[in-house]
């Protein structure tokens, strides 16, 4: 059966996408551990950061508060994050919307995600550098 795939438009649709995204991330062999042993994540306060942290970067809303970049930097400071680990949770948030969503934010959605990683992997390429 074909699924007639949608943009991604709503808040709905940003949970669908995080909470699909995560039930490939968690039993990763090479992402689930970092999320799960090196991180520690709170799940609910994290699930939750990310459907701010998506709904403002997608939909505009202005919902999300953090600074991602100083967790990833702090993150690496733990285990060092590699362009592996980048690759690999580009392709899997990549698969994840291709699996579930078609239109301009879901192409958007996999654009804003690579320049995301860019920036975090070049930061903390400047910051081993600078040690």
């Amino acid at each position: 059966m074909i699924q007639n795939k949608h943009d991604i438009t709503s808040e709905q649709d940003v949970k669908l996408l995080i909470d699909s995204f995560y039930k490939k991330i968690v039993p990763d062999p090479h992402m689930g551990f970092i999320f799960t042993d090196v991180a520690k994540i709170s799940w609910d306060l994290h699930i939750a950061n990310m459907y701010s942290f998506w709904n403002t970067v997608l939909l505009g809303e202005d919902s999300y508060k953090g600074n991602p970049m100083i967790k990833h930097l702090e993150l690496n400071d733990k285990v060092p994050l590699t362009n592996e680990h980048f690759k690999r949770w580009l392709h899997l948030w990549e698969e994840t919307i291709n699996e579930n969503f078609s239109g301009e934010k879901a192409k958007e959605a996999i654009i804003r995600a690579k320049n995301i990683a860019a920036a975090m992997e070049s930061k903390i390429a400047l910051r081993k550098k600078d040690d």
